[in-house]
């Protein structure tokens, strides 16, 4: 696995649009990849001031398009290992992390079937929504350690101008976790978590809490 990280130039206006619309930075990360299309992991980060697209892939990948379309000429991306920071991975550590995720219910429906898909909006509920999945994905988080630091809906076309439109919303989660399962949480780590994963949702980043 590698992470990799290139800063993206927001003064450009093709990097604007891009931000506005996950469908074309899904499309960029997929152009850096030659082949078969498989599931990667990518999202955008904030960090003093500075835009980036982190992107977690099986494969080292190809940023020289990204680069040429959204990024700066003299800012080359970085690519590292991520394996190291796998093999850390035990149960009991505690990990500071960071996750953009779709937060959803399943409706209640008149037979007994599946109801619809729906957006979990409220903050509490979202938080009790990341402890579920704790439990499935083998890591626990604590009131008080963790928060939603930001929650807003993202509006766009699914495949081109004229297609359906899709309101999805990204919740940010940031706080610090312990492990439980160690290889629950790694395949969490390396296959994201909940829905939305093509559009940058469900990369969870992970620094290890001294």
């Amino acid at each position: 696995m590698f992470l990799s990280r290139i800063a993206l130039d927001t003064g450009r206006r093709e990097t604007l649009r891009a931000l506005h619309s996950p469908r074309i930075l899904h499309g960029a990360v997929e152009s850096a990849f030659p082949g078969e299309r498989e599931r990667r992991l990518w999202r955008l980060d904030q960090l003093g001031g500075q835009t980036y697209l982190l992107l977690l892939s099986r494969g080292r990948p190809d940023l020289s398009g990204v680069q040429a379309q959204f990024g700066f000429a003299d800012r080359p991306w970085e690519t590292k290992d991520y394996q190291p920071l796998l093999d850390r991975i035990v149960p009991g550590s505690r990990w500071q992390f960071r996750v953009v995720c779709n937060p959803t219910r399943s409706a209640p429906s008149v037979g007994g079937k599946r109801g619809r898909v729906e957006a979990i909006t409220i903050a509490a509920r979202q938080r009790e929504w990341l402890k579920r999945q704790g439990e499935r994905h083998g890591f626990d988080v604590q009131e008080g350690q963790f928060d939603v630091v930001h929650s807003e809906w993202k509006t766009f076309r699914k495949e081109n101008e004229r297609g359906r439109e899709v309101m999805l919303l990204q919740a940010t989660f940031e706080g610090v976790l312990t492990v439980c399962d160690a290889q629950a949480f790694t395949a969490l780590l390396t296959n994201g978590l909940a829905r939305a994963k093509a559009y940058g949702m469900g990369m969870m980043t992970v620094m290890r809490d001294a």
